[in-house]
């Protein structure tokens, strides 16, 4: 098989697996607050995984794509990068920790460029950017939920506690799209890049606009089948081990992840679902009070993230390196 097919088949692969990864991102606070089954929330967050494709330009696709020299870009460097991600993914997935699928990636494809040709070939004023919104991502979400929480009380306080439960639930499938709206318009462009990267090294395509249509809409396509997978085992930990959840506090949590998505793909920056919608989480928690947020899990999944990036350059060193015993010339 032509290796640029192997490539876009790895590119898909890992596609769906960030849905099936991170579908969690996307429907643990629904599913944890019973307003839809898990079923019915995985098919939700599919749909406006794809009908983002409708709604975002292609920001976070052009970032991706530059950050590594296309001098340093061979389709040996980029399959070497997906699998570092995809063995990264499956193995976080597999122990149910929430990691970013998006810095598993842009990991992967940098370690990958290094061991081909060198830390010089890697475009750091694309990468700093990616590592302050670590923090910058959850911290933000934290503080909009926080935001939203206070607001939300203040104009609820004298309302009828049934009556108010009942509309959260309704304006919470409002605000679970929005988020899955901005995780499909986010991760599903990261894939975008890494195979404009691959047509723009092997002539099919001279800049990045030229990317065809097929290669958007099996992007979006792949993630929002991933989704419908679902990772219940991150589910698991999202809506139940962070802090406590009612439809109110998924209404604040989800608002606030889907405004930082909205906004970072938009600046075209690579941000994790995973961190904004732990951060959210986390804000909601402090509204009612810190001992309400359980900081034992949180500090688990702050290690996970910061050690992402770095965990999969080495897988993508090792992969290069194996790729490289068996063709000598790549």
């Amino acid at each position: 098989m032509e290796l640029f097919v192997i490539v876009i088949i790895l590119a898909l692969l890992f596609d769906f697996i960030n849905g099936f990864h991170d579908a969690a991102n996307s429907i643990a606070t629904i599913v944890a607050t019973r307003v839809l089954s898990p079923l019915q929330a995985v098919i939700w967050a599919a749909v406006f995984n794809f009908l983002a494709y409708y709604i975002f330009e292609h920001h976070v696709a052009d970032t991706v794509a530059k950050t590594v020299d296309t001098s340093a870009i061979t389709l040996f460097v980029i399959m070497a990068g997906l699998l570092a991600a995809i063995a990264w993914s499956l193995i976080t997935w597999y122990f149910g920790i929430p990691s970013s699928s998006s810095h598993t990636l842009i990991g992967g494809f940098a370690g990958a460029a290094v061991a081909h040709a060198g830390f010089g070939v890697v475009h750091m004023e694309k990468i700093w950017p990616i590592i302050l919104f670590i923090v910058l991502a959850p911290f933000l979400g934290m503080i909009m939920s926080y935001m939203n929480s206070i607001i939300l009380l203040h104009l609820c306080k004298n309302s009828h506690p049934m009556r108010t439960e009942k509309w959260f639930r309704r304006l919470q499938l409002l605000s679970s799209a929005a988020f899955s709206l901005g995780h499909g318009g986010n991760d599903a462009q990261k894939v975008m890049g890494i195979i404009g990267a691959a047509m723009l090294v092997t002539g099919k395509i001279q800049v990045l606009t030229e990317l065809p249509q097929w290669v958007v809409i099996s992007c979006y396509s792949a993630i929002g089948v991933g989704t419908l997978f679902g990772g219940w085992r991150i589910v698991k930990t999202m809506g139940t081990k962070i802090t406590k959840l009612t439809a109110f506090e998924g209404v604040a949590s989800e608002t606030a992840g889907a405004v930082t998505l909205f906004t970072t793909g938009e600046l075209g920056i690579p941000v994790s679902t995973t961190h904004t919608i732990t951060g959210s989480i986390i804000g909601v928690g402090l509204a009612k009070r810190i001992s309400s947020v359980r900081w034992g899990i949180t500090v688990k999944l702050f290690w996970a993230w910061i050690i992402t990036i770095p965990v999969s350059g080495l897988f993508a060193l090792l992969f290069y390196h194996i790729i490289h015993i068996f063709v000598p010339d790549a």
